[in-house]
């Protein structure tokens, strides 16, 4: 189905498919009714963590934080602000490594907050540090010639 996308509801982890011709008309999960695409950050657990970077086939990028880091605090909004201007070109969603920490070692997080871009199931690109906006949708864009919007 070349026409169509999977998406993992990051609410309840139900895979659903999506036709591309509909992802920027704001979808619904077939499951528990939450949007599968709004143009914020998500927070996921250790479950739908690896279902959605295992099974999307838009881009998602996952940022690794933990609550006493002070580059990851400053950070949030800025990753905030691009999950926005990406919208239905990329997911952008967070994981706590403090709360799951047997994701960040499989993960092999060495330091925080770290980025990873994942698609179809398999990483494509890492970025460590904190970022602005822009350097984010960068990122994105030259890993996987997304246009935001």
């Amino acid at each position: 189905m070349a026409d169509t996308a999977k998406l993992v509801c990051m609410t309840c982890g139900q895979a659903n498919r999506v036709p591309l011709a509909r992802l920027t008309e704001r979808p619904i999960c077939g499951s528990c009714g939450d949007p599968l695409i709004t143009g914020k950050v998500a927070e996921l657990d250790a479950a739908t963590h690896d279902k959605a970077t295992r099974g999307d086939d838009l881009p998602l990028l996952v940022d690794y934080w933990a609550p006493w880091c002070g580059p990851c605090r400053m950070m949030a909004p800025e990753f905030a602000k691009a999950a926005q201007t990406l919208g239905a070109k990329a997911r952008l969603a967070k994981l706590n490594t403090e709360d799951h920490p047997t994701v960040s070692q499989r993960a092999g997080i060495r330091g925080i907050p770290a980025l990873i871009l994942y698609r179809k199931g398999r990483e494509i690109a890492r970025l460590a540090g904190a970022r602005p906006a822009a350097d984010i949708v960068a990122f994105v864009q030259s890993n996987t010639g997304a246009v935001p919007g």
